[in-house]
């Protein structure tokens, strides 16, 4: 309505206080102290409201534009600067680049004030909040498998942090396959999915997040292989798809199973005692069937999607690390620094200078196969060559040759970052489960550096060896 006025709340205050002046229940002095103003003010005020009412108490000032207030045309020239050049910018970064780049200088609060009501710029609390309207399940089973890897305190206390890999159906809520991991790796996703597909057989697609496991961003746009990871190859070679979810609740069949077994399956673990992954994995075929009981859905159809494996294709073949190495014409070639000598076979010889492919399983075995034929090979650790020695005399021998031996057993090997690694393995000679050389396997070797070198009875041999050494010298 006409003639309404809003008063703020320190003009609110001095209302009250006329009034009580007024009424008589206030003197001018004391309502001078209590306003913090003059007397002489405080008559003025009185007057104002004798005049006009409470409407005399507002400050003229208000609704009338600053006296330091920009141009209207220094607005517009600042509002085209930014549309030209920083329309995704923000306030802040925006008067920066103002005063920087074209040294316009404008206080970030009346730039958001600005580009507000020009509407390049909304706040935050302002911006809608982005919708994810739910995804009806698909028809049927093994039409849709959502896969993740669920990092957490499993054991709680009892044990280490560590990961479970998780197979749900998309059409029914059904648990697939769970497998506990020391970490989310290449390795145990091959030993998950492989037994996956031994017990369900292949599904139409597995969809997954943008872990570096199942999706690169390299590879080129004329060889659809070229650009996938050693996951989604090996999916690749069984005729099975996989789909990269773009946000975390496009997959929320998953996400949410995830939610609830770091509930569940948490109390029943604590429940049973059980503390290491070996002990949890043996309990999860259990746990899976009572989850499917209680959270199951039938799919509105019940033809079965999974596959059968082809006769052509080899299930233990595809689930491993490969990568091409090109043999010399000495039968040799290096991966993870370890050089690999195969056997001078007829098929050997006519491989020479050829492509052929180093084939690292998740058990430990590691093979060199040509069109599927494997080729026996020796290896020669490039690492362990022999160091020139010092010249000792010698009466300093039996010392010295006992100092380069703890240097021998205890030094450890550096081997190459890239190649694939299991949990608690070290590189391709040492750390691997025993086995003879050439037979697909690569021998284990000596005890962990640091154990060795903190033995008391190394100790002991090696204060006893430099004591000699001195004493020759």
């Amino acid at each position: 309505m006409p003639g309404l006025i809003t008063l703020s709340q320190e003009e609110l205050h001095r209302l009250e206080a006329i009034q009580k002046i007024r009424d008589r229940r206030l003197s001018v002095v004391q309502a001078a102290e209590l306003l913090h103003l003059s007397r002489s003010q405080v008559h003025r005020l009185l007057q104002a409201y004798a005049q006009d009412g409470a409407a005399g108490l507002a400050s003229r000032r208000r609704g009338q534009p600053s006296n330091r207030r920009h141009t209207e045309d220094f607005r517009n020239a600042a509002l085209d600067l930014v549309r030209d050049h920083y329309r995704d910018f923000g306030p802040t970064l925006a008067a920066e680049k103002l005063v920087e780049c074209h040294q316009i200088a404008v206080s970030k609060e009346t730039l958001r004030h600005w580009m507000t009501e020009a509407g390049i710029w909304t706040s935050r609390r302002e911006r809608k909040r982005r919708l994810h309207q739910p995804r009806g399940r698909r028809d049927c089973l093994g039409e849709l498998v959502q896969i993740d890897g669920s990092h957490h305190w499993w054991f709680e206390d009892r044990g280490p942090k560590c990961a479970l890999l998780v197979f749900i159906d998309d059409a029914t809520g059904r648990l697939l396959h769970l497998r506990f991991a020391a970490s989310e790796n290449t390795f145990d996703y091959f030993r998950a999915t492989t037994a996956y597909l031994g017990e369900w057989g292949k599904p139409l697609a597995f969809y997954s997040d943008k872990h570096g496991i199942f999706r690169t961003t390299h590879g080129s746009e004329m060889d659809r292989t070229s650009g996938l990871t050693q996951f989604g190859r090996a999916l690749y070679e069984l005729n099975i798809d996989i789909i990269c979810a773009n946000t975390p609740q496009a997959k929320g069949r998953v996400e949410r199973a995830n939610r609830t077994l770091q509930d569940r399956l948490v109390k029943e673990l604590r429940l049973r005692g059980i503390e290491t992954i070996e002990a949890a994995n043996s309990y999860v075929p259990e746990f899976i069937a009572e989850f499917n009981a209680r959270f199951g859905k039938e799919p509105r159809n019940p033809k079965n999607m999974h596959r059968p494996l082809a006769g052509h294709e080899h299930l233990d073949g595809a689930m491993c690390h490969k990568e091409f190495r090109t043999l010399s014409q000495a039968l040799t070639l290096r991966y993870d620094k370890v050089l690999f000598i195969l056997d001078p076979t007829d098929l050997a010889k006519r491989l020479a200078g050829k492509k052929v492919i180093v084939c690292d399983y998740p058990d430990g075995r590691l093979e060199i196969t040509h069109e599927g034929a494997a080729l026996p090979y020796r290896t020669f650790d490039k690492l362990r060559s022999v160091h020139r020695a010092a010249v000792v005399e010698n009466k300093r021998l039996d010392a010295a040759l006992l100092m380069v031996a703890e240097i021998q057993e205890g030094r450890e090997l550096k081997r190459s970052q890239h190649a694939p690694r299991r949990t608690g393995q070290s590189d391709h000679m040492f750390g691997i489960p025993d086995g003879s050389v050439g037979n697909g396997y690569v021998k284990r070797g000596r005890k962990p550096r640091a154990d060795y070198m903190n033995d008391p009875a190394v100790i002991t041999r090696r204060e006893q060896a430099l004591a000699r050494l001195a004493a020759a010298e």
